[in-house]
């Protein structure tokens, strides 16, 4: 499919905006904070840039019409990377959030479940749809939002994600569903 290596020097200049925060949320995980990205104009602007970049006026058959973000850093990314490929965005939220009529799923975390709900109209049928968040672990999230699009019926072009913690696997249970991009890997 779409096959994109974004700069060595950009990758480095990214990674030199992510912070580590070791023991957080529990002992033993080392958090990646990107927060001082999001901060850096130009360190944000690269990050939508080359989160988006295999996406633009490279797939086959068209482009994207709508860009899905889980709720809450999914957000952050996906409204930026809407705009920059003319689509519209779709929010993916937690339980109790959406004023209109949903759908939703349950799914497995590492340590219990969680749900996620989307408008019932959000997605058309055969609506070419992107997929985003910031992180990519072990997929659980991101493989719920990619099967509520799939039962809507929408054409998943892709998922794109800002990092990708390797060692967990979560490409594996996403790849399934189209191609996946992470910009930063640790």
């Amino acid at each position: 499919m779409i096959q994109y290596t974004p700069p060595m020097e950009s990758i480095a200049q990214l990674k030199a905006l992510i912070r580590d925060v070791p023991d957080f949320p529990k002992p033993g995980i080392v958090f990646k904070d990107f927060t001082p990205l999001i901060r850096d104009p130009a360190g944000l602007a690269l990050a939508v840039e080359l989160m988006v970049n295999p996406f633009r006026n490279r797939l086959p058959m068209g482009g994207v019409d709508l860009v899905i973000g889980a709720e809450s850093r999914g957000f952050i990314f996906g409204i930026a990377l809407a705009q920059a490929l003319s689509a519209g965005f779709v929010p993916v939220r937690k339980p109790g959030k959406l004023p209109w009529k949903h759908t939703s799923i349950s799914y497995e975390l590492e340590y219990g479940h969680d749900t996620l709900e989307i408008h019932a109209d959000a997605i058309e049928p055969g609506q070419r749809v992107l997929l985003v968040d910031d992180l990519l672990a072990t997929g659980g999230t991101m493989k719920a939002c990619c099967e509520l699009a799939a039962g809507m019926r929408a054409t998943i072009v892709g998922i794109t994600v800002l990092i990708e913690l390797v060692s967990l696997k979560g490409r594996r249970a996403v790849e399934p569903f189209g191609h996946v991009h992470s910009v930063l890997q640790y």
